[in-house]
This record gives structure tokens, C-alpha cells and sequence, in this order.
């Protein structure tokens, strides 16, 4: 196979496409602006299409495993460094005015550049990576190391880096006459400094390191050193000249690519230190579609800096099963579910771990969503229409063995109506061999033979401990008090009527004979 890029094992048709819908539904914004935080480089628009296939799912899952394996990952981290010091040496190349200068910030440009690719070369050959992607990668990248072109290159700027920091210039003031020598000096020259100048109140630094604009001295000095070194001048300039265009363009795509899996690899890092859980999904279409341990990661994200618990979920398609049909009571973690359910899809997709203990995923061609949306002030549509505006494209395109999540579709429509067009979504999606989870209010959307689940929100009424703090340090310990949880756990069972109101009204001492008690009173 022929090294194309890290990211895709064939060019994928989603890449040029705006991106998809599901993303602001699926909250899957929040987990990337956290990715992005901890990143240099731009990544986020890496994490915008699908792979072209199955395989290609799986040629990314493979790449994956192999940047989480520890010395992997060091030697990656490396490799991004000396790339940053080279897009530095380039951008500094671009700001400085005089000539010399340009001269040697390209030569550090491209001395980073031959630098990093050797040295990634020489750790992966070591580390022998397991999968097909970075196989090829090391094979292309042996390729281009050995090339004629390279090891000029590679050999022109080795000796003058090497000559460039050879050079130790001391210059001596004295009575308005400034004097240019070449030696050495033992040491650093903040060492020399404070030999010098000791003092413990002075801070101590190079002149030469505080801007790019040389200063009237400093261009004096370059000319008079320039003078008494003309070879390695006429060196520079004539390397500068003939190599102004010196990168290969698949080893460019490369360095900005490799970015999405050690930006997601140091988030998923951050995640498993405050306590959750991540799994590399099983892609095995013989056996169950199937969770264990499932949560909403943009939930977790936003709830662990509170100490807040997110609840997860198991869950299972039996081979005949096709879509879940969710009801409950109103905040009972039905719409959270079916975002978690979608965001397994999407990191299982995209080769990457997913928010769970373990998981089997079958392959899927797309992600579908329509969640609820307010009436539009812009156009002045109502609610009903312009969820039918959403829907009408969804279900006129062809999307095959696509995974569909729908959050309170029809709410605004009479019971009745609701139904019927409900059901109708329901039959058309799984004509198409689509899998997916209705969100509802609408028990009667559970009852639709085989291929249709119905789960309900179950509700935990548990009691947890909290300490009270002490108010002053060092006190007795902390007096503890009673809270008691709501927590949302989805089962398989038939919708209810009530949901969990009965619950309430009898905890908040509300049922017809309570009030009817007090009342009397």
C-alpha cells in the first residue's frame, strides 16, 4: 500500500461536506473545545468527517492503539516539539528585516525539519509499531530519508548548524572603541555574567534575546564578524537560495494530522485520571450491538471539576431489534441516554476509544439526528414546521444502515397525529435498515413488534452521605448529613402514564388523603 496520509486509508467523500447537524445535538462542540484546549494546533476540523468506510474506521482504530502505547507516544511528543521549534524558526524567518538574519532562521527552520523525521524514524524502527497505517508510514519515510535529495539536504544543513553554533564571539568596549575577537569562553554566557558582574539583586540575560530587530550594535556586530567569516556566509546565503522550497508535502500532512490522535489520547488521559472509563469498541458484526457502562461524555466533562456523578448505562440490541423507544418522567435522563448512544457511534466511527467499560459496535454508514428546536423568530414558522423542514431531508435522502437519534419529535401536535407520524418516521428508517433511540413522550411509539424497544427511566431514590464543613481548622470532624439522589437509570419495561409523578406526590405528602387530612385540620 502507498502512504497517503495517517488520517485516511482512502480520501473520505465526508471532507468537503459542512458539518453535520449532530454535532451541536450530540453536545460533541463541548468535547472538543476541551480537546482543542490542551492542543497547540489546530485540530477540530480533523474530528468533522467520517472515515470513507469500514476499513478505513478500522485503519484509524489500528493507528490509535498504536499512539497510546507509552513510548510511542513519547517519542510522537518529540517528534511535535522539534516540528513547533520549526514552524517558530520559519515564522521568526518571516518577521526580521535584515537578510542575514532570514539566512539563519532558515537554516534552524530546516535543520529542525531533517532533525525531527530522522529521529521519529530511528524511534519507530525501535518501537515497531502493530499497525498497517504506521507500517506504511515507516516504509515511506525510509523511503525519503535515503533519497538522493534528502541526504543532500540533510548534510549541507548538519554542517552549517554545526559551524553556526560553533561560532563564540567576545567583544570588548573600551574608550568608545569596540573590539570584535573570536574564542572561547568556559561556560554559558549568563555564567559569564555573574563571574563578572556577581550580584544576587541583578537579573541577568543575554542583550541578544529580548527582540528580532537587531539594534544599531548588533547590526555593527554582524558586519564586522561578517567581514572576518566570509565562507560561512557565502555558504548560508547560497544554501538559503537553494532550498527555499525543501518539505515534502506528505510529511507536512503528516505533522499536522498526527495531532488528532495525541490530542484526543492526552484528553482521554486527563478523563481517565478523574475517574472514567474508556474502551477500544469491539467492531463485530456477528455478535449483539451492546454496552456496558455507558455515559454522556460532554456530560462528564462538564460535571467532574463539581465532583458531580454521571450515571452510566447497559444496553443491548438483540439481533431482530432495531430502535429503542425511550420514555419517563421530564429530566429522568432520557435525552442524556440518547446522546450517549450517539457519541458511541461517532468515537467508534472515527477509530478512536469510546465513554464506556466495554462496547460492540456494528458498522454504520452515517449519524442522523433531530432533537427538538423552539419556534423560529426568523421565520416566523412554528415548532411543528420546522421540525417537518428538518425531517424532510432525512428521510428523502438515502441513508442506509444509518444510526438515528430523535429527541421529542411532534410535541406540538395532538396526541393522535403525533402517533401516526411517529410511527411513520419509525417504519421509514428501519425500511432503510437503520438502527437508532426515539425519545418520547408517546407510549403507544413502544409498541411496534420486534424491531421496536421499549426502555423507560427508571428512577433510584438513594440516600447519600455529605460532610458538613467545620468552621474552624482543626475542629472535630465535620458533622455528616443525609441527601437524598435521584438517579436515572433506563430499563426495559413498557411506558407508564405517570412516570414517576406517583413518587413525588407521595413524597412531598401530597396524595388526595394527605391533603385532604390537613385541610381538616
Amino acid at each position: 500500500m502507498e502512504f497517503q496520509s495517517i488520517l485516511d486509508l482512502e480520501e473520505s467523500a465526508f471532507k468537503d461536506q459542512v458539518r453535520p447537524a449532530f454535532f451541536v445535538d450530540l453536545n460533541l462542540d463541548q468535547i472538543l473545545e476541551l480537546i482543542q484546549f490542551q492542543w497547540s494546533q489546530e485540530v477540530r476540523p480533523y474530528f468533522g468527517y467520517f472515515p470513507q468506510n469500514e476499513a478505513c474506521e478500522a485503519y484509524r482504530r489500528n493507528i490509535y492503539q498504536d499512539v497510546k502505547r507509552e513510548a510511542i507516544q513519547e517519542l510522537l511528543m518529540n517528534y511535535v516539539n522539534q516540528m513547533r521549534e520549526r514552524r517558530t524558526a520559519s515564522e521568526n524567518e518571516q518577521e526580521v528585516e535584515e537578510n542575514m538574519q532570514r539566512v539563519v532562521w532558515h537554516i534552524w527552520e530546516i535543520y529542525h525539519y531533517c532533525r525531527a523525521f530522522e529521529d521519529l524514524y530511528r524511534g519507530l524502527a525501535e518501537q515497531k509499531p502493530a499497525s498497517e497505517g504506521f507500517a506504511c508510514f515507516c516504509q515511506f519515510l525510509e523511503n525519503y530519508l535515503q533519497s538522493a535529495s534528502f541526504v543532500e539536504i540533510r548534510d549541507r544543513v548538519y554542517a552549517l548548524h554545526q559551524e553556526l553554533t560553533g561560532f563564540q564571539l567576545i567583544f570588548t568596549i573600551e574608550n568608545d572603541l569596540i573590539t570584535l575577537n573570536q574564542g572561547e569562553l568556559p561556560g554559558t554566557y549568563d555564567q559569564f555574567l555573574e563571574k563578572s558582574f556577581p550580584g544576587h539583586k541583578k537579573k541577568l540575560r543575554s542583550p541578544f534575546a529580548g527582540t528580532l530587530h537587531l539594534s544599531n550594535l548588533e547590526l555593527e556586530l554582524i558586519t564586522m564578524f561578517r567581514k572576518k567569516n566570509p565562507s560561512f556566509f557565502r555558504k548560508a546565503e547560497a544554501f538559503s537560495r537553494d532550498y527555499p522550497v525543501y518539505a515534502n508535502e506528505t510529511l507536512l500532512r503528516f505533522d499536522q494530522e498526527i495531532g488528532y490522535y495525541l490530542a484526543f489520547c492526552r484528553f482521554e488521559e486527563k478523563m481517565k485520571r478523574e475517574g472514567f472509563e474508556f474502551a477500544v469498541p469491539a467492531t463485530d458484526s456477528s455478535r449483539e450491538i451492546c454496552a456496558h457502562g455507558l455515559y454522556d461524555l460532554a456530560l462528564a466533562c462538564a460535571n467532574y471539576q463539581q465532583k458531580k456523578e454521571v450515571v452510566s448505562n447497559d444496553l443491548v440490541y438483540h439481533p431482530q431489534e432495531r430502535f429503542f423507544v425511550v420514555t419517563g418522567p421530564n429530566q429522568g435522563g432520557k435525552t442524556t441516554f440518547a446522546r450517549s448512544l450517539g457519541q458511541l457511534i461517532y468515537f467508534t466511527k472515527m477509530g478512536l476509544d469510546v465513554p464506556a467499560v466495554s462496547a460492540n459496535v456494528h458498522y454504520f454508514t452515517n449519524i442522523l439526528t433531530h432533537f427538538s428546536v423552539e419556534e423560529s423568530i426568523e421565520t416566523g414558522r412554528g415548532k411543528l414546521k420546522e421540525e417537518l423542514s428538518r425531517l424532510a431531508p432525512m428521510m428523502s435522502a438515502i441513508n442506509e444502515n444509518a444510526f438515528v437519534i430523535i429527541n421529542e419529535l411532534f410535541t406540538t401536535a395532538a396526541n393522535y397525529d403525533a402517533c401516526i407520524m411517529g410511527k411513520r418516521v419509525l417504519e421509514h428508517f428501519q425500511q432503510q435498515r437503520c438502527h437508532g433511540v426515539y425519545v418520547t413522550h408517546l407510549k403507544e411509539l413502544g409498541e411496534g413488534g420486534e424491531a421496536i424497544v421499549s426502555l423507560r427511566a427508571l428512577v433510584e431514590e438513594i440516600e447519600e452521605e455529605q460532610p458538613i464543613e467545620s468552621a474552624a481548622a482543626n475542629s472535630v470532624p465535620p458533622r455528616r448529613r443525609i441527601r437524598s439522589v435521584r438517579r436515572f437509570k433506563m430499563i426495559r419495561s413498557p411506558a407508564e402514564d405517570n412516570g414517576c409523578a406517583s413518587d413525588l406526590v407521595e413524597k412531598y405528602q401530597l396524595t388526595y388523603e394527605q391533603l385532604r387530612a390537613r385541610l381538616n385540620r
